[in-house]
C-alpha cells in the first residue's frame, strides 16, 4: 500500500504512521533483539547487553526508523543493525552493519530495493549540554572602596561597598574559569601583599594574607586553563620583575624570578590559546616593551617595543583570541589603542576613541570573552566614563558614568 494521507505516509501494514516530523516512540528497549516498526523511534539501553535491531521487512519508500543510545552504552555493547532481507546502503543484507559509539544517534529511511536503507544521520552526542559562556566583569576598589558589576551585555552597575582592605594600585586577574582574584596594592600608606578573591557571583571575599613581595602597580594576566599570573610592579626598593603563579584554586605561589625589565604600571592579558602578553611600564621613564608568558607561564625576554612609550595602561582579551592595550599615561593622557593578533604581535598605534585617561581599568566580558570593556580612570581629575571594545577591537565612543569616579583601580571577568 502507498499513498500520502497530508502529512502522513501508509506504511505497509495499512496503519497510518507519523511522518519524519512527528514520529512516535517506542518504550526503552533493554532486550538483546528488537524488531522495530517504520516511523517510529527507540531508545536502546545497551547497559547489560547488546542488542541486535531487526529492521521492517517490507518497508515504503520514505519509511523512517531512529535510534539512540539511551544509556551512552553503545561503545561497551554494541547495536547491530539486521536489514530483515532488504539492503543497507546498497549493501546485501549479508553484511554486518554495527553501531558502537558512545552517545550515538541513528536515523535511517528506506530509499527503494537497490539503496535499501539509508542513514541520513549517524553522529555522536555530547555527554553534556555545553552551558553557554556568560561572562561578566567587575571593577573594584581604587581611590574609592567600592566594587561595579558589569552585566554580560557590557552595563555597569551601581556602587556596592567594598570588603576588605580599601587599595590603590592593586592588580586582579580572572582563575578557575569563573572566579577572580585581587590581590597586591597601597593601602594609602605603603604598598601591601593581601589579596581577596571573588566568586563566580561577584562577591568579594575578606582579606587574606597575602603571599609575596609587598608591591603595588602590579599587573596580572589568566595563561594556561584557568591560571594566572602576577608579575612586576615597584615598592620602596624599586622596580621588580618578581612573578608570582596562581593556580585553579587562587591559591599565589611564592615569588618567582620574572624576566625582562623591572617595571611598575604594565599592563597584561589572555591571547591566543593559553598564552599572555604583558606590555608597556615604567622603569623610570615609560617604556613600550613587551613580554610573552606560554601556556606553562613562563615569560619571555623582552619583545621589542611597538607604539608609543606609556604606562599605567588598559588592557584586556577580545574577540576570544586576541588583546587590546588602551589609553595610558605617555608625556600626558592618552586614548591610543594598540592590538595584539592571536600570535602575541602588538601592532602599531592606532587613534584614540573617547576621552584620553590614564590609569584606567578593562576587562573582558560578554559570550567566549569576546567583548571588553574599559573604565575610570583619570582625565586630570578622577572619571567614571567607560568605553565598549566590541568583538573586532573597536573601540566605542564614551558612556556616560555610573558609580564613583576614581583611578588606579582594578577589574577582572568572573563567572559563566
Amino acid at each position: 500500500m502507498s499513498g500520502l494521507v497530508k502529512d502522513n505516509v501508509f506504511g505497509s501494514s495499512g496503519t497510518v504512521a507519523a511522518a519524519a516530523g512527528g514520529l512516535s516512540w517506542a518504550d526503552v528497549v533493554t532486550a538483546s533483539t528488537v524488531t522495530v516498526e517504520g516511523n517510529k523511534g527507540y531508545f536502546i539501553n545497551t547497559t547489560s547487553n547488546a542488542c541486535t535491531v531487526t529492521l521492517p521487512a517490507s518497508p515504503d519508500v520514505g519509511d523512517q526508523v531512529i535510534l539512540l543510545d539511551y544509556a551512552r552504552t553503545w561503545d561497551t555493547n554494541a547495536v547491530t543493525i539486521d536489514s530483515n532481507g532488504n539492503n543497507f546502503q546498497g549493501n546485501a543484507d549479508t553484511y554486518t552493519v554495527n553501531y558502537d559509539t558512545e552517545g550515538q544517534g541513528i536515523n535511517i529511511v528506506y530509499a527503494d530495493s537497490t539503496k535499501g536503507w539509508i542513514p541520513t544521520s549517524d553522529i555522536a552526542n555530547a555527554l553534556e549540554p555545553v552551558a553557554p559562556t556568560v561572562n561578566r566583569a567587575i571593577f573594584l576598589n581604587g581611590s574609592s572602596n567600592v566594587s561595579n558589576l558589569v552585566s554580560t551585555s557590557g552595563i555597569i552597575a551601581s556602587d556596592v561597598s567594598g570588603v576588605g582592605t580599601a587599595r590603590t594600585a592593586g592588580a586582579a586577574v580572572n582563575y578557575g574559569g569563573d572566579k577572580g582574584l585581587m590581590a597586591y596594592g597601597n593601602d594609602g600608606s605603603n604598598p601591601i601583599s593581601l589579596k581577596n578573591l571573588i566568586n563566580s557571583s561577584g562577591v568579594v571575599g575578606a582579606d587574606v594574607t597575602g603571599v609575596g613581595t609587598i608591591r603595588q602597580r602590579a599587573a596580572a594576566a589568566g595563561y594556561g586553563t584557568n591560571l594566572a599570573i602576577f608579575i612586576y610592579g615597584q615598592n620602596a626598593g624599586g622596580y621588580l620583575n618578581v612573578r608570582n603563579l596562581v593556580n585553579s584554586s587562587g591559591v599565589i605561589a611564592a615569588d618567582a624570578s620574572g624576566a625582562g625589565t623591572a617595571r611598575g604600571g604594565a599592563v597584561g592579558a589572555r591571547y591566543g590559546t593559553g598564552t599572555a602578553i604583558f606590555g608597556y611600564g615604567d622603569s623610570g621613564s615609560a617604556v613600550n616593551i613587551s613580554n610573552l608568558v606560554n601556556s606553562s607561564g613562563v615569560v619571555a625576554s623582552d619583545a621589542s617595543g611597538v607604539g608609543t612609550n606609556s604606562n599605567v595602561r588598559a588592557a584586556a582579551s577580545y574577540g576570544g583570541d586576541k588583546a587590546f592595550f588602551a589609553y595610558g599615561y605617555a608625556g600626558g593622557a592618552s586614548s591610543l589603542k594598540n592590538l595584539v593578533g592571536n600570535n602575541g604581535v602588538v601592532a602599531a598605534d592606532v587613534t584614540g576613541v573617547g576621552t584620553a585617561r590614564y590609569t584606567p581599568k578593562a576587562a573582558s566580558y560578554g559570550g567566549n570573552l569576546d567583548k571588553a570593556i574599559v573604565g575610570y580612570g583619570n582625565t586630570g581629575s578622577v572619571t567614571n566614563l567607560s568605553n565598549l571594545v566590541s568583538n573586532t577591537g573597536v573601540v566605542a565612543s564614551d558612556t556616560s558614568g555610573v558609580g564613583t569616579a576614581r583611578d588606579e583601580l582594578c577589574a577582572c571577568e568572573f563567572g559563566y
